[in-house]
């Protein structure tokens, strides 16, 4: 059964406009962007935004519209009507997110204060205090796209702000500290002295996203457990183990091709590494040491 849209003004004026597929007006209609004071024409060119960040130039307009169906339409329209200043959508947000994003927080620093200070500080990009060059206001929100949840995407960038004070917190906490810190660290501390390893380390974790890095300081460096780690980010404790493992394992394949892309032969890259997977997350965990220190 179709589900059934208010056709409002502004919606009557996106079924004309030819410049766009039909059913822009449909899912604008279903996004309540013109309840948040975003038009059509704004929310058409968002979509013809996402869609270019994430289909290659040949798409068809099948797989176009394929993608553009699949965004959660509602947040996508919030979350950009709240970038680009509406108080109506703001309010919104505020109501529907703030407590989340405290809860999120809390789970993260797991200190009251602390919590409140990162959830403070998110909320201070998110609603956009400074201006670009042209004078619009630069907000995070502006760089949702719609592909998964508002509020998973909001535990995301808070892991993110987590990571980035966690560096500038650490900065006085040598590694042999962390290595006593927990159960985890019982590897050998040995750094090995090669600087194509560091390297290599190095290249691998650039492309790690901020909720992997929240992972591996959580339960490498901070001593956390699964269970906690799973608490904080709302997921099963199994989901936690099969990440850690997960995580590890292509770290491991990253740095070994960093190393042969170096230089080494396979048997050197191996033997550089270490062959116990502990090696490598020591490795990892020494890095990310010095990342947030």
């Amino acid at each position: 059964m179709k589900q059934a849209v208010e056709v409002g003004a502004s919606t009557r004026v996106a079924l004309e406009d030819r410049r766009f597929p039909a059913y822009f007006a449909v899912l604008y209609a279903t996004s309540c962007g013109e309840k948040y004071g975003l038009s059509f024409q704004d929310f058409a060119a968002i979509l013809e935004e996402v869609a270019r960040q994430y289909l290659p130039p040949g798409a068809t307009p099948v797989e176009t519209a394929e993608l553009h169906r699949s965004l959660r339409h509602e947040e996508l329209a919030l979350a950009r009507a709240c970038a680009s200043g509406s108080e109506a959508a703001w309010e919104c947000f505020l109501n529907r997110y703030r407590q989340k994003l405290y809860g999120a927080a809390g789970a993260i620093a797991r200190e009251e204060s602390a919590a409140r200070e990162l959830a403070d500080s998110l909320y201070t990009d998110l609603f956009g205090t400074r201006q670009s060059e042209d004078g619009r206001r630069i907000s995070k929100l502006a760089s949702y796209t719609g592909r998964g949840s508002l509020e998973g995407w909001l535990r995301t960038v808070l892991a993110q702000e987590y990571i980035n004070r966690y560096r500038s917190q650490r900065r006085l906490v040598s590694f042999d500290d962390q290595v006593q810190a927990g159960p985890q660290c019982e590897a050998s501390t040995e750094v090995p002295a090669d600087p194509r390893l560091e390297a290599a380390v190095d290249a691998a974790l650039v492309n790690l996203g901020a909720e992997e890095k929240l992972i591996l300081a959580s339960y490498y460096l901070d001593g956390r457990t699964l269970a906690e780690i799973a608490r904080m980010l709302g997921v099963h404790e199994s989901t936690i183990s099969r990440r850690v493992e997960r995580i590890t394992a292509s770290l491991r394949k990253r740095i070994l091709r960093g190393l042969r892309e170096r230089g080494m032969d396979a048997r050197a890259a191996e033997a550089a590494l270490g062959a116990d997977v502990r090696d490598l997350t020591l490795d990892v965990r020494a890095r990310l040491q010095e990342k947030n220190g």
